[in-house]
């Protein structure tokens, strides 16, 4: 599948703001399930400084400073890009080793292998491990389970017993106050996901990307009219001849939508970045000088393209 993203992000400042530094993680990059045909990033006022690198997780960044008084900030971001299936072999869920092996074969003992994903462990900016996440994990993590039954269910609850709604929650908001309240957006759900899983010694991971919608039958697709998006991702250690557990894969779970599979949902999501966190992946970030009040607008737009 070929898709095009807009993602257009514009502020209002009042007073003027004197000089800004400003992190942006608005550009993809080619993973398992996707290929970058096209990136590019417009910046007006024009930087004065702009650099690009990947970060620790691979993710790109794009670092730029204003260094002149400015009333307005407007940030493009065009890409297109040709996703697919991940090519591997099926997983049986119920194949996968139980959730208490995976725990234990996470927990510190002398000599033990270093697997990267005990990174995706612990307390992070937005993610705090609890006792409420533990015991909202109960019911689905039973006893000797496999791993992927049981965060595929977990899943599957939060879609089925939580309410999408938009602007009940901000960036502030803790995830167990979504948790308690039973709603939130993306964004919220992903982070129950992820607490639930770390608060039983299990790692997780945050997605930022995008999805393509469908317009309803008659309608015409809406420019501007979509949002950035945001999912979790699973890790699943694999098995060797021996019966030991042995590095494996990441598994994507979108409890928004009811949607996974391994290393994406499906062919319509675009992974922009990854990690512990929203803080970790956030599309901006910075620092001003001035601009105590500020209008934000962001449009989005993800489309089918014409090879």
């Amino acid at each position: 599948m070929y898709l095009e993203i807009i993602h257009d992000t514009t502020y209002q400042y009042d007073p003027n703001v004197e000089i800004a530094q400003h992190l942006t993680h608005l550009k993809p990059t080619n993973t398992a399930t996707q290929e970058i045909i096209q990136a590019e990033l417009s910046i007006d006022p024009k930087p004065a400084w702009q650099e690009e690198h990947s970060d620790i997780y691979g993710n790109n960044c794009t670092y730029f400073s204003l260094e002149t008084r400015h009333k307005s900030l407007v940030i493009s971001a065009r890409s297109q890009i040709q996703t697919r299936k991940f090519q591997s072999n099926h997983v049986e869920s119920a194949k996968t080793p139980s959730w208490e092996l995976v725990r234990e074969y996470f927990r510190y003992h002398s000599g033990m292998l270093w697997d990267p994903a005990s990174e995706f462990l612990f307390q992070s900016q937005y993610i705090v491990p609890s006792p409420e996440f533990a015991e909202f994990a109960r019911a689905n993590f039973t006893a000797n389970r496999p791993i992927l039954d049981s965060a595929i269910d977990l899943m599957r609850r939060i879609y089925s017993e939580f309410h999408y709604v938009s602007k009940s929650t901000d960036l502030d908001t803790p995830a167990v106050e979504a948790l308690k309240n039973r709603e939130g957006v993306c964004q919220d759900f992903a982070h129950i996901l992820i607490s639930t899983m770390r608060s039983i010694g299990l790692p997780a991971k945050y997605i930022s990307g995008y999805i393509l919608t469908n317009p309803p039958p008659g309608k015409a697709r809406l420019i501007g009219g979509d949002a950035s998006h945001a999912w979790a991702s699973v890790y699943i250690p694999s098995v060797d001849a021996q019966g030991n557990l042995v590095p494996g894969a990441w598994c994507d779970l979108d409890p928004t939508n009811n949607r996974w599979g391994f290393e994406s949902p499906g062919e319509d999501y675009v992974h922009l970045a990854y990690g512990r966190d929203y803080g970790d992946v956030s599309p901006i970030r910075g620092v001003i000088h001035g601009g105590d009040d500020h209008i934000l607008d962001v449009a989005v737009t993800v489309r089918p393209i014409e090879q």
